[in-house]
């Protein structure tokens, strides 16, 4: 089994501040590529950031220099810092997470989601 578990969303005003955080566990042999996806009411489902396991980050242009990615392979985590937020920001956050298991199979995973809400 593996599991990723999101934390960190809540209500802000807008030029706030929030970290998200995600915790993978469970099955895991190694984990590729994790990132940070997000989803409004009506909308598709985005990709937000991305870091690979070499470190390698990407952003969606809508969220550059305002958003960080991060990870910590110890403790199998991904960040996300979301620094001047706007109301268009407002979304469920999901972490996804690209993970060779025990088995040696590669699969993708998928949090909860978290609720992030910018308004005044």
């Amino acid at each position: 089994q593996v599991q990723l578990v999101e934390s960190g969303g809540g209500l802000v005003q807008p030029g706030g501040s929030l970290r998200l955080s995600c915790a993978a566990s469970g099955s895991i042999f190694s984990i590729r590529d994790m990132g940070w996806y997000r989803q409004a009411p009506g909308k598709q489902r985005e990709l937000v950031a991305l870091i690979t396991s070499g470190g390698s980050i990407n952003y969606v242009d809508s969220v550059k220099g305002r958003f960080t990615i991060s990870r910590d392979n110890v403790k199998n985590t991904v960040y996300l810092q979301m620094n001047s937020l706007k109301p268009e920001d407002t979304a469920v956050y999901y972490c996804n997470a690209e993970v060779t298991v025990i088995a040696r199979s590669t699969m993708r995973f998928w949090g909860q989601g978290t609720q992030v809400t910018v308004s005044s």
